[in-house]
């Protein structure tokens, strides 16, 4: 059993004593680590030079900060309420601050988006790698010392631990742990208990005798890290409204991280719950185009049968579309079973016929132990029934020849052995989980019949197809739907999520490869790409389909369906020419010519080609104006799955992003800063707001000039001025 210690300190002694001074330590991405251990193992290496000390993690999060003394007097006491008592990484600040000392390495495979752009050590120590692809990376690297954060139960009298949000890569990486001690290499698991992390049960459920190290003491029980629910903008409802219609019931769904995961949530939502509104949305949208693929590869209905989730990250509104009977379709780690499920020859309530057609796909006919035992676990086979060589009986009756090629046999199992439904189904499969405080308090409180319904387990299965069970897993995710987000598109098909052309990372390649190849690798699968069609920063608006780009992370020739505001663009199977016009189609309108007349210029399209009346209007006004009935209505809300946010801070994180975006030079920040002071006295409509800034009698020029900037972004943003 492992030793278990009250003080991290005693615990890094441990290790020291037992590994030396040459430390590579692996902590999983997100909230699955153990922050307050990692943060001691870094104060020591950082007193002691003698210790060499690498981490190698992902995702490092830290609490927001503030970019300017205006927004920090929104930011500072909101930060201090949504995150608690969060412990940050002590690490993952000095990155940002450029002192990370001489003797202490840290590798991330995956940054939080833009955060770490012009950071020079975690540039520089940047490992791009296919998320399936860590657990290899980490052995390669030498990894001896392994944490993470886990959760803790007692059954029965007996302690059961789990991996939580993040069996990720550590369950993954457990075998060859096994087999790495086994050839004599010491490799030391620790697990640091904490009481608000969920207990996932399945694949994410480990043995305590598992780990060398335990902590277990409630100074440790920081809040987890829990980022509130981001603004959803009309485009965010555009691009989430076209890729729900591209879902197809029965089918699977993969869903990423961000605004337009929550966007794609919610109108899976409205598709499912009021369809009427939701098809008229998407016809105000535009689909005259895209009707065709529409019918062929998702739907216009609500969802009967439901969906899958094979996603590599479990976010909080895919619980939403769960209790909404969205996500309901289950998959079973049985291939037998898939195999009468994905024919539609069974359905999860069943008959004697069903033993009939389990022969027909290849159990038996004369059944094996492991057979039944998979059979009576997703019960085709009452629990009560007993096996023994070759024979199966009910308790208390006779023994039955186990054959189900024997007609007989068949019968006298079907009126004596026979379960009438599946059981162990899920209706999820994920890799780990990050999200809003209220998401990990729904986990921590589901009912245990709800809890099983969700599979937490290593991305070497949810991410990828190969394995000795790649039948079963091309089962479990028919019609695959996967959708991701991206930063850019090129007019030639290739999309750029990652990184930059200067070569600094954004965030990373995480798992965005290994679902766009699975899509191309299953029968009737689709990679889906999100991308917003134009950004603006420092109030420049440029687009985000580009002719060309010097960095790219999903190649042209993996392009599929690429979304943006304005439409959907079937690209796989196109030519050249045929990807330029449907991307064209989607581009908004104020760049469609300096676009078009880039691949004019390289001989891609022909001379005389001109873009469609009907995709000449895409713009931002349009938008709102397809939208501004439904709005009225209720519908396309700026939170529609609410927020930590009041009203106040909603309104005034408003007004800070309108500065942002009028401040991007000097001559605007100057224009801007005059336009505020020509202003009145704030109003009594003000007044909330401003005393929520701490701005409500200013001190001073400086504290004036802030009172009215905000007023004027007040103003601004809901359409109220004088």
């Amino acid at each position: 059993m492992p030793e278990i210690f009250d003080d991290v300190g005693h615990c890094v002694d441990a290790v020291l004593r037992r590994v030396g001074t040459r430390i590579v330590l692996a902590m999983p991405l997100g909230i699955g680590k153990p922050n307050p251990l990692a943060n001691e193992f870094y104060r020591r290496a950082a007193r002691d030079p003698a210790i060499e000390l690498t981490i190698f993690t992902a995702l490092s999060l830290l609490k927001p900060a503030a970019r300017s003394p205006l927004e920090a007097r929104l930011l500072t006491p909101l930060a201090a309420r949504v995150f608690g008592s969060y412990v940050e990484p002590e690490y993952a600040r000095a990155v940002r601050a450029g002192s990370v000392p001489a003797n202490i390495r840290i590798i991330e495979f995956f940054l939080t988006p833009g955060a770490f752009l012009g950071a020079l050590h975690a540039q520089r120590n940047y490992l791009s790698a296919n998320y399936t692809q860590v657990a290899r990376e980490v052995l390669a690297r030498g990894v001896n010392v392994v944490a993470q954060l886990v959760a803790r139960r007692t059954v029965s009298g007996q302690t059961a631990l789990s991996f939580g949000s993040n069996p990720d890569v550590t369950a993954d990486l457990l075998p060859a742990i096994a087999a790495a001690r086994g050839a004599g290499r010491d490799i030391v698991l620790i697990g640091e208990i904490h009481s608000q992390m969920p207990f996932m049960t399945g694949h994410a459920q480990v043995e305590p005798e598992r780990f060398d190290f335990l902590i277990d003491d409630p100074r440790y029980d920081f809040d987890l890290y829990g980022p509130p629910n981001p603004p959803l903008s009309t485009v965010d409802h555009a691009i989430g409204m076209y890729a729900s219609s591209l879902v197809r019931d029965g089918g699977t769904l993969q869903i990423g991280i961000g605004e337009l995961g929550d966007s794609l949530a919610y109108a899976l939502l409205l598709r499912h719950q009021q369809n009427a509104a939701w098809s008229g949305a998407l016809e105000a949208l535009g689909t005259r185009d895209a009707l065709s693929l529409i019918r062929a590869e998702g739907g216009l209905e609500p969802f009967g049968a439901g969906v899958f989730a094979s996603t590599e990250m479990f976010v909080d509104q895919l619980l939403e579309l769960y209790r909404a009977g969205v996500v309901r379709r289950r998959a079973y780690d049985s291939l037998p079973i898939e195999r009468l499920l994905a024919a539609g020859t069974t359905a999860e309530r069943f008959d004697a016929e069903i033993l009939e057609r389990l022969a027909a796909v290849g159990v038996g006919p004369l059944l094996s132990e492991a057979e039944f035992a998979d059979l009576q676990r997703h019960g085709v086979l009452r629990a009560d029934v007993e096996f023994s060589d070759g024979r199966m009986r009910a308790r208390g009756g006779d023994w039955i020849r186990a054959n189900l090629g024997a007609a007989a046999a068949r019968g006298a199992i079907a009126s004596q052995c026979l379960g009438r439904e599946l059981r162990g189904g899920q209706v999820l499969h994920a890799g780990f989980f990050l999200g809003p405080r209220g998401f990990y308090a729904a986990l921590r409180e589901l009912p245990e019949s709800d809890r099983a319904q969700f599979g937490m387990r290593g991305v070497g299965y949810v991410n990828q197809l190969y394995g000795p069970d790649q039948e079963l897993r091309i089962l479990q995710r028919r019609a695959g739907r996967f959708v991701n987000t991206t930063m850019m598109v090129t007019l030639l098909g290739a999309a750029v999520s990652d990184g930059l052309e200067s070569g600094q990372v954004v965030s990373g390649v995480g798992g965005q490869y290994n679902f766009v190849a699975m899509a191309h690798a299953l029968p009737d699968a689709r990679s889906i790409l999100c991308v917003r069609a134009t950004r603006t920063r420092h109030g420049r608006t440029t687009s985000n389909l580009v002719w060309r780009y010097g960095h790219e992370t999903i190649p042209r020739h993996l392009r599929d369906l690429v979304i943006t505001e304005y439409g959907i663009a079937d690209l796989r199977g196109r030519t050249d020419e045929e990807i330029i016009v449907a991307l064209l189609n989607v581009a908004d309108s104020r760049f469609q010519e300096p676009l078009l007349a880039a691949a004019r210029a390289a001989g891609k399209i022909r001379a005389d080609y001109r873009i469609p009346d009907a995709h000449r209007d895409n713009t931002p006004q349009r938008l709102a104006r397809a939208l501004a009935e439904h709005r009225r209505q209720g519908f396309f809300s700026e939170y529609p799955f609410g927020t930590d946010l009041t009203a106040e801070e909603v309104a005034l994180a408003r007004a800070l992003r309108y500065l942002e975006s009028r401040t991007g030079t000097r001559r605007a920040q100057l224009a801007t800063a005059a336009a505020a002071l020509l202003r009145g006295n704030p109003a009594p409509r003000h007044a909330a707001a401003l005393e929520r800034m701490g701005l409500a009698r200013p001190a001073g020029l400086a504290e004036r000039l802030e009172q009215r900037l905000v007023v004027l972004g007040l103003d601004a943003t809901t359409g109220r001025t004088g």
